[in-house]
């Protein structure tokens, strides 16, 4: 059986109180008594219970992340970034996994299970209702998006309606002017999600070009590699003289990739196919695309989280560049 703070108190001839005040360093102990229950403390090996400690000071040293996917890229990268940094600085994570299946549907967040267990808020890629956010916001510890995010509230993200229309500027500087989409589909109805934002860019800068923004050219999906194939194969049923294929994540154009080859179709000959993300796999597949520093996004959201449990403002937020990386999956179109 271990050691309990009683048989600190006895060693030391104390109350169990002030075996408590002295381990946390308050100023109410006299210094020869802390001094005596510290020697108690260190000859039987005693370590305080964290869990008592952070009941004693109101503190849990515990940052919860909330996520719709611990799998996906985006997800897994940010939650690696943030974990390193936190742990860094000597605080848990406690994840709070709310897993979205093929439509985006996801049980709705429920901020109790959070209450008086962390001290501050990640909230990674998941765009939340305004009633979501108005119970978070009640727990009143501090919160950073990253990716996803609502206006006026801290968030690290790349922009993206920028990347997405620099994207589609690729394409139609090569020369192509039917240009199929794979986009991601809209979580919630939420207007500021990654998805709406990423279709918004893609449409502005085909106007731009003088493109219509033609919804046969358009399906969409869940971010994820079979979502991307069997979206691929309506659009190319639907609209086969496409020259280029746009997918609005580097897993869904994995999935295009896939089924581009089962119909026996060229990459880029055939069809140019170019992603945005940065997915590690996309190196090895030649996938073009807009890359993006995940976890790197992650370790700056920590940082913005350990500046606000500091009593600094966390700001409004991080924007990270968005790098453009070409590669053999696109061309200009055949002939």
């Amino acid at each position: 059986m271990g050691t309990g703070i009683e048989d600190v108190a006895r060693a030391a001839g104390v109350s169990t109180a002030t075996v408590s005040r002295a381990l946390r360093g308050l100023p109410t102990v006299r210094e020869e008594t802390r001094a005596r229950v510290l020697r108690a403390a260190a000859a039987l090996n005693y370590v305080p219970s964290p869990s008592a400690v952070s009941l004693a000071s109101g503190r849990t040293r515990t940052v919860g992340l909330l996520t719709p996917s611990i799998a996906r890229w985006f997800h897994a990268h940010v939650i690696e970034g943030a974990e390193r940094t936190l742990r860094a600085a000597g605080f848990d994570v406690l994840l709070y996994a709310l897993e979205a299946d093929a439509s985006m549907t996801r049980a709705a967040i429920d901020p109790g299970v959070l209450r008086r267990r962390v001290d501050a808020l990640l909230v990674v890629g998941m765009p939340v209702t305004d009633a979501e956010l108005e119970s978070l916001s009640e727990l009143c510890v501090p919160m950073v998006f990253i990716g996803a995010g609502p206006p006026g509230r801290a968030r690290v993200h790349m922009d993206d309606a920028v990347g997405s229309a620099a994207v589609v500027g690729e394409l139609v500087a090569l020369g192509h002017r039917h240009i199929g989409q794979v986009q991601g589909a809209p979580a919630r109805n939420v207007t500021w999600s990654p998805a709406v934002e990423r279709a918004r860019g893609a449409a502005e800068r085909l106007g731009a070009a003088g493109l219509p923004d033609d919804p046969a050219l358009v399906e969409a999906a869940d971010f994820t590699t079979a979502g991307g194939r069997a979206a691929a194969a309506r659009l190319l049923d639907r609209a086969p003289q496409v020259t280029a294929v746009y997918a609005h994540s580097d897993e869904m154009a994995f999935g295009v990739l896939e089924e581009l080859g089962a119909r026996g179709l060229r990459v880029p000959e055939d069809v140019s196919v170019v992603g945005i993300d940065g997915h590690d796999l996309g190196g090895l597949l030649g996938l073009a695309t807009m890359a993006q520093d995940a976890t790197g996004q992650g370790a700056v959201g920590a940082t913005l989280i350990l500046s606000a449990l500091a009593g600094e403002p966390a700001g409004p937020g991080v924007v990270f560049p968005a790098t453009w990386t070409p590669r053999r999956s696109i061309a200009a179109p055949r002939a």
